[in-house]
């Protein structure tokens, strides 16, 4: 079957109408085809047919990636050991311009390692007829290889004119003239449209709920290892959005009791596709099993527990899963402002006020950030200019704003609202340069603590690079208020802190390690001159010294009470604050910290320029697991001491209070309770904390305490660098809200 399509132009505007012509050369009824518009193509990914193997194995794990204009618009999941693959995975894509064929890209996933490629095929949007279910066959090449047979796809597809914004042209010459203004008027239509089109394929910028998901236990899975047991994990996906849990080693009957959240982008819910698999150290990890929740089955507002069969496995998996609607972002223009309107700021301060210190623990305060522009950002395109737009993230709250094209000085002039549940997350700002054909380019970057933030006030934030540790071209302008309840944010502190669950994997890198180790070196040679000078004390190195330790000795042992412990410590947070508020800050920059951070991150641009070059680290596979486990440990245990030290240095404020109000309390409580009553009761709450509560998520308070206290990394990243001078703000002051 052949098409025909005939142009005219009509006072310079295009008319579109066709022919349907059979093998005969006869005309037939018209037959509607592509016009410009917007279009939605409904596909559904069937199944593949003697595709590649590329595993050692003989077989292959496929997925499939669509790409429109560039970018990828889906991925379907994976199917795990097959060549004939069966997906039957349902896709609803928005096309701008039909020129663009849909490319279809089919790899081989490989956990830990860079995914094969299976080959790629083309499908020609063009030649659909529009509202007719179509099924295709496409054909699998590798462009280097065009010779080898690499498998076929099958496909179901239908092009239908979205409602509204698109009508079929099907026009003869003798109603060309007739139809002018209707053409015209669609024409209108069409080019008002095609001004908001550059960010149909962009991931959506407000969400319509949240999915909150606790992953409480598997039962009986299946045993991977030589010993009969296994080093069970759960992947979990919505979309782009994906989570992974901790790995519970050598058993069958893991307890994970991790809590998490995912965002909802569709009024009818979606699918959550959920995978198990055994950790194996220094070879690739083993599939257990998948499952899949079906969010549009499941009642709102309401927790529900799921036990869940793993399919091509073996167990099931324990979950509760929460779908509540979600009022907690929004975006508008500047001329929109929440806190600018008297009775919209009355009602905010009300729901944080000291008053309401119980009502919706998790809702600890409104953060409200006003993108105004930006000035000297980099010129990433060929023409010396870019096409910047902004990311606004807090935690796995993700907000943009619109591109602005052709512009090194960009002007938004947006706000964008959140709801705070952790008043010791940071707000990041991120500025791209879009680019259609292929991801976006990174134009700079700023993290700012949201107990660093000054109420009311523009201010012009330097630009850092990725890695937050040194400036790169061009200053943004920022307005940000935040409003909590202290009450609220230091009850919430002693939880378990939010997981951010799209983060960069870690990679070995040289210099990472030995920063780590220089870091941990330093915490454990406190530890080691500590030790050095008590022991001169008892060698009498200096006589003075050894005879004044003896006698404090002496009497800190006989009139020691248990109570002393934390009034020791209350006592070295109150010296430390006595000496920053009379301006002797024994705080040092760490200025060793920064120079291996900018070393770091000039190898990291060494390696981004030879990873095609160099395939050193993925030959290694095994050892790059153990270095990269060792860099983690060392990083951890360092961050640990120096979270320690940066509590009674007062470096977050907030946060040494608390510490004050809690060691004043345990104070109280020694001094006044006997220890048995005290471990009597920590140890009936330990015992009865499972029977009162099943599905309690287990943490320790301490820790969760420490890990809202930033390492020494943590604060040259979020230190604000000074801005040149000739980009000073005006700065506008308000009544401090907070």
């Amino acid at each position: 079957m052949l098409y025909s399509c005939k142009l005219k132009s009509v006072c310079n505007l295009p008319v579109i109408y066709n022919k349907k012509i059979n093998t005969a050369g006869t005309s037939n009824t018209d037959v509607p085809l592509a016009v410009p518009g917007m279009y939605q193509l409904d596909i559904t990914l069937r199944r593949g047919q003697s595709l590649a193997a590329r595993d050692r194995g003989g077989t292959s794990d496929p997925y499939v990636k669509f790409k429109i204009g560039g970018k990828e618009v889906f991925r379907s999941k994976i199917i795990h050991k097959s060549l004939n693959p069966v997906w039957e995975e349902k896709a609803c894509l928005l096309v701008e311009h039909l020129k663009e064929p849909l490319y279809i890209k089919v790899f081989d996933y490989d956990f830990g390692l860079q995914d094969d490629f299976m080959g790629s095929a083309f499908l020609d949007l063009t030649q659909l007829e529009l509202n007719r279910p179509t099924d295709v066959t496409v054909t699998l090449k590798d462009p280097r290889y065009p010779d080898h047979d690499l498998g076929i796809i099958l496909l179901s597809v239908v092009l239908t004119p979205k409602e509204g914004e698109h009508r079929d042209v099907e026009l003869s010459e003798n109603e060309v003239v007739g139809s002018y203004f209707s053409v015209k008027s669609f024409f209108w239509r069409f080019q008002t449209q095609s001004l908001h089109l550059s960010d149909v394929h962009r991931k959506p910028h407000l969400w319509r709920g949240i999915v909150s998901i606790t992953l409480i236990e598997g039962r009986d899975l299946k045993a991977m290892d030589s010993n009969g047991l296994s080093d069970p994990y759960v992947k979990f996906r919505l979309g782009h959005q994906k989570y992974k849990s901790k790995i519970m080693p050598k058993t069958l009957n893991p307890q994970w009791r991790e809590q998490f959240d995912f965002h909802l982008y569709e009024e009818r819910g979606g699918i959550i596709d959920i995978t198990a698999w055994d950790r194996d150290a220094g070879k690739r990890d083993d599939f257990i099993g998948r499952c899949q929740i079906d969010l549009s089955a499941l009642s709102r507002e309401q927790t529900h527990k799921l036990v869940l069969q793993l399919e091509e496995g073996e167990g099931h998996l324990v979950l509760l899963v929460t779908l509540t609607a979600s009022a907690t972002v929004s975006i508008s223009d500047l001329s929109i402002n929440s806190l600018e309107d008297p009775k919209e700021r009355e009602e905010i301060l009300k729901r944080y006020s000291p008053l309401r210190i119980f009502h919706n623990l998790k809702d600890v305060g409104f953060l409200q950030v006003k993108v105004i522009r930006a000035e000297g950002l980099m010129a990433a395109d060929v023409t010396g200019k870019s096409d910047p737009f902004c990311v606004v993230e807090l935690n796995n709250d993700r907000l943009l704003t619109h591109t602005v094209y052709k512009n090194l000085n960009p002007e938004w002039n947006k706000v964008f609202t959140f709801n705070i549940k952790d008043i010791h997350s940071v707000l990041e700002v991120t500025v791209y340069d879009e680019d259609r054909d292929r991801s976006a380019d990174f134009l700079g970057k700023v993290a700012i603590p949201l107990l660093s933030i000054q109420n009311g006030e523009q201010k012009a934030y330097v630009l850092k690079n990725k890695q937050l540790t040194g400036p790169t071209k061009g200053v943004i302008y920022l307005e940000i208020d935040v409003i909590f309840n202290a009450v609220k944010a230091s009850l919430r502190t002693l939880i378990p802190k939010e997981q951010k669950y799209i983060e960069e994997e870690n990679r070995l890198s040289k210099q990472l390690l030995l920063r780590n180790f220089i870091r941990m070196k330093r915490c454990v040679m406190v530890l080691v001159n500590a030790a050095y000078y008590i022991n001169s004390c008892f060698d009498w190195d200096s006589p003075a010294r050894s005879l004044a330790a003896f006698v404090l000795f002496l009497f800190v042992v006989w009139n020691f009470e248990l109570y002393m412990i934390p009034m020791v410590l209350l006592l070295l947070l109150t010296w430390n604050y006595f000496l920053i508020i009379s301006g002797k800050d024994n705080r040092q920059r760490d200025t060793v910290v920064e120079d291996m951070l900018e070393d770091e991150e000039e190898e990291d641009d060494k390696d981004d320029k030879d990873s095609e070059k160099k395939g050193f680290i993925n030959k290694i596979y095994a050892i790059q697991e153990v270095c990269i486990s060792v860099q983690n440990i060392l990083d951890e245990v360092a961050s640990f001491g120096e979270r320690i030290k940066n509590t009674f240095n007062w470096t977050i404020p907030f946060l040494s209070w608390l510490a004050i109000v809690a060691l004043c309390a345990f104070t109280v409580i020694l001094y006044f309770i006997p220890l048995r009553y005290i471990v009597l009761v920590w140890g009936i709450n330990k015992f009865t904390k499972k029977l009162r509560s099943p599905y309690a998520i287990d943490n320790n308070e301490l820790l969760d305490f420490l890990s809202r206290v930033p390492s020494d990394v943590q604060v040259v990243q979020y230190q604000e660098l000074k801005p040149d001078p000739s980009h000073s703000p005006c700065k506008r002051k308000k009544n401090n809200l907070g």
